[in-house]
């Protein structure tokens, strides 16, 4: 057996299930407001600038417009975002925010926290969160890089 090989030693699963555990933790918040991690994620970026063409939020979430459309479709049947032909450039659509979409922040403002406060309940404490999302952003950066290069 090459020890390379051993699941117990490979970080790509770590993070793997980092991330799914993440967003199952989530999912009971996103319940009462009937939408899902990646939706919450749209959100976050159009409430930092709303009126975004759809490339830029492909672009702030690092995902593909063909991962991004479908959400955004589910979005505006939810009555959440608005997509509009783009004055300026008919090529490109422009998703806004609806009334019930701004709402949802002020409704979804606590629900950082609460995911921050499970884990410093569950043994980590705040300094290491503080350490690990810089460690983090170093490392994504790094991905990225090795991935345009190749």
């Amino acid at each position: 057996m090459y020890p390379q090989l051993l699941l117990e030693n490979q970080l790509c699963f770590r993070l793997y299930t980092a991330a799914r555990l993440v967003t199952a933790g989530y999912t009971p918040y996103f319940k009462p407001f009937g939408i899902t991690y990646p939706q919450y994620l749209v959100l976050m970026v159009l409430w930092e600038k709303d009126h975004r063409i759809i490339s830029e939020i492909t672009e702030s979430l690092q995902l593909e417009t063909n991962t991004v459309t479908p959400l955004l479709k589910r979005m505006e049947a939810q009555g959440l975002v608005v997509r509009q032909q783009s004055q300026a450039d008919s090529r490109h659509r422009i998703v806004s925010l609806t009334p019930e979409g701004r709402r949802l922040q002020e409704q979804m403002k606590e629900i950082p926290n609460c995911l921050a406060r499970q884990t410093v309940e569950a043994g980590i404490t705040v300094d290491e969160l503080k350490t690990l999302v810089p460690l983090l952003d170093k490392f994504i950066a790094a991905m990225s890089h090795a991935s345009t290069t190749e």
